[in-house]
């Protein structure tokens, strides 16, 4: 059994999305997957109220049998971690032949610490940056222990410039670079449901569809000729409009719309609601202008989380492209 340490430097990096996919990946070749995520009371990866969903939905697609506040151990401290985060791994870690560990950032003396204990190896997820090399260096002391550094969210017009550079400097620095993976608005799209919330809309049909991802947003044409061409730019969007423009709602509907946003007093107009109806499509209400409700979605779009499993598809996709999985198992001593 090994443990694999996937670690990066600040906050919303990419780990939650790596972990799954070398769990899943790993899991389907036939290997016993453990996950870990240690974490340190009063931590961003804390909650009082409720249990990390992060964790919640890797241990539904790992299938895990271990409680979530056992893969998931809260400490007081970081003396506290140190003298115990052993024993509480090695709960999640029996027939296990390899167990990812979510870690903190590998700058803290307790992720040290920690990927020592558990002797780990370890892979580094950063989001691309021009700050690459500042990265790079900042892992070079964890000697023949770090696998690789995987660069996520590399804008796709760069990736074949992105891959060559960082290769070129990781190499120079003795690293290696095992994975660049683009940037994809599915992986990090807010399902319906989490629309709603962020833009505190009221779902006046489709409920059912609070699943569903929205990847774009758009906004009304500038004439109604055009509309139908116009929403037809891009696929699976949440439309913003008036409620006045029954004209644009309609032409909207004609097209991959994911949902209908309306913005101000009243009630849909009945062929709206009915064309709605027919194409199956959520109608979503709120009291914002559209300008300020568009302003939010873009922000939904920033922060949706990972966690939805109609995302693993996608992401399945694009680590068996991008990533180095056969580094990966001969750094763990596993066969492939």
């Amino acid at each position: 059994m090994v443990a694999l340490y996937v670690t990066s430097l600040g906050e919303s990096s990419g780990k939650t999305t790596v972990c799954t996919g070398l769990g899943k990946h790993l899991s389907e070749a036939g290997k016993k997957v453990g996950f870990f995520k240690p974490v340190i009371a009063g931590s961003k990866s804390t909650s009082v109220e409720n249990a990390d969903p992060d964790v919640e939905f890797i241990k539904h697609v790992l299938a895990l049998k271990e409680p979530v506040d056992i893969i998931a151990p809260t400490f007081s401290d970081e003396g506290n971690m140190k003298s115990r985060v052993k024993e509480a791994y090695d709960k999640v870690a029996q027939g296990k032949d390899v167990v990812i560990v979510e870690g903190i950032s590998i700058q803290n003396q307790a992720a040290r610490d920690t990927v020592d204990k558990l002797n780990a190896r370890v892979i580094a997820v950063e989001s691309y940056s021009k700050e690459l090399l500042k990265a790079i260096d900042s892992y070079k002391g964890l000697g023949e222990c770090l696998l690789g550094i995987v660069l996520n969210r590399v804008p796709g017009n760069r990736l074949e410039q992105v891959s060559s550079e960082a290769s070129v400097q990781a190499e120079q620095a003795g690293v290696k670079i095992i994975g660049v993976l683009p940037e994809d608005r599915t992986l990090f799209a807010p399902t319906i449901g989490e629309l709603v919330e962020f833009i505190e809309g009221e779902t006046l049909r489709g409920a059912e569809k609070a699943d569903e991802l929205a990847e774009n947003i758009m906004l009304g044409a500038r004439n109604v000729d055009s509309g139908p061409e116009y929403f037809g730019i891009k696929d699976n969007k949440a439309v913003v409009l008036r409620t006045s423009r029954p004209d644009m709602q309609l032409a909207a509907l004609e097209t991959s719309t994911r949902c209908l946003v309306l913005s101000g007093e009243g009630i849909p107009y009945p062929a709206v609601s009915a064309q709605a109806e027919k194409k199956d499509i959520p109608i979503i209400q709120v009291k914002d202008d559209v300008s300020t409700t568009a302003t939010k979605i873009e922000e939904a779009l920033g922060r949706a989380k990972f966690n939805q499993e109609n995302k693993l598809p996608k992401l399945t996709e694009i680590m068996e492209q991008h990533f180095d999985f056969a580094t990966v198992y001969k750094g763990l001593g596993l066969a492939s």
